[in-house]
């Protein structure tokens, strides 16, 4: 184009470009207002309170409150063992058996004492009587009678021991066999058949199955606590299953290795879901704490005003609100105050909103 036509017709062109720039912002206008005006979509949270008393969860084991280890109470050599570590027994089954030929020789020993001494006590109480009525007829010295009366006395002593002799024979014999004293599980059996064993000497662990309990290490400064918060247990195999339990015994001194105060925590209805030695989850929770507010950390911002959160009104327009903060969990902030029971906060995507935006709650959280 040469210059003069540059001249003619450069006004020209100038006016269409703007004729048309001018069309082009009047098609995107509606279209931008339209967006504006569209509601955002958001996900909200419902403000609900409930106690803020802090819960605190350690790892338990299941342990039986009582542990016996029992014992022959005479020595003698293991004939039978008639259980296995993990048998379940009932009160008065039988555990072990002792060799008994020697205590019934004993026993038959005692019952030929017993039969010698009634011998014995018959021919004196002959004499005493047959000493009494010479005497009393004049034809026997008193140093007779007091002798016949000595002898007799004597004999009904040895007859008396010699029944003792029998009846701890008996109860010998009878101690060759080992029961079970409760119902239980065995833990332990450290003597094995043709062992020589003494009175006294663990010949097996009985585990009592009345009472159950979760032993557990606490932190010293979680002490205290341990005595006022309510406690409830959940074992790993069912997590779903939460028992009753109470605190029955807290260690006056500390382990030297871990600096922890044993826990024994006593199970209220156990039933045959829980055995000893499963792993279980115990939780601790404090009484009287002020109402907090469980909201997620990402409904919470800061800018620079402090912490705050987006409440949308029934209109489903944006405010922001500054609230107080008690603590934070591992996913979520306790709130104190700022919300009211029932309001719903934005809980995703907080920091691309705006105060006055309108919105549309498309799912609500709950927790």
């Amino acid at each position: 184009m040469t210059m003069r036509e540059i001249a003619l017709f450069g006004p020209a062109i100038v006016a269409l470009a703007l004729m048309v720039g001018g069309c082009d912002s009047a098609l995107r206008e509606p279209a931008k207002r339209d967006v504006a005006a569209a509601p955002l979509p958001v996900i909200v949270a419902p403000v609900r309170y409930q106690d803020g008393g802090r819960t605190r969860t350690f790892a338990a084991t299941i342990r039986p409150a009582i542990e016996s280890d029992l014992g022959f109470r005479v020595n003698g050599k293991v004939a039978r063992r008639l259980v296995r570590n993990g048998d379940r027994v009932r009160k008065g089954q039988t555990l072990l058996e002792l060799d008994p030929d020697d205590l019934q020789l004993q026993r038959e020993q005692a019952e030929a004492e017993v039969k010698a001494a009634t011998t014995s006590l018959s021919q004196a109480a002959a004499d005493e009587r047959r000493a009494i009525e010479l005497q009393s007829k004049g034809w026997a010295a008193n140093t007779t009678v007091e002798k016949a009366l000595a002898a007799a006395q004597e004999a009904r002593s040895r007859l008396i021991r010699a029944q003792r002799g029998l009846d701890l024979a008996a109860h010998s014999l009878d101690y060759a066999t080992l029961a079970a004293e409760e119902d239980g599980v065995i833990t332990a059996t450290p003597v094995e058949p043709g062992q020589v064993i003494t009175a006294a000497q663990p010949a097996v662990r009985l585990a009592r199955l009345a009472e159950l309990e979760a032993l557990v290490a606490l932190p010293e400064s979680y002490v205290e606590h341990a005595r006022q918060a309510a406690a409830s247990l959940t074992l790993w195999s069912l997590p779903e299953q939460v028992y009753v339990v109470r605190l029955r015994e807290l260690a006056l001194a500390a382990e030297p290795a871990t600096r922890t105060y044993a826990a024994r925590f006593s199970i209220a209805d156990p039933d045959e879901a829980v055995r000893i030695g499963m792993s279980a989850t115990l939780m601790l929770r404090e009484q009287g704490g002020r109402p907090v507010a469980r909201l997620p950390l990402t409904a919470l911002f800061n800018h620079g005003r402090g912490p705050s959160v987006w409440v949308v009104d029934a209109g489903g327009r944006l405010a922001e609100r500054a609230v107080v903060i008690d603590r934070y969990d591992a996913r979520f902030v306790l709130i104190v105050s700022g919300v009211t029971e029932g309001e719903s906060v934005v809980a995703l995507g907080v920091e691309k909103l705006d105060a006055g935006l309108t919105v549309r709650a498309v799912s609500a959280l709950s927790f």
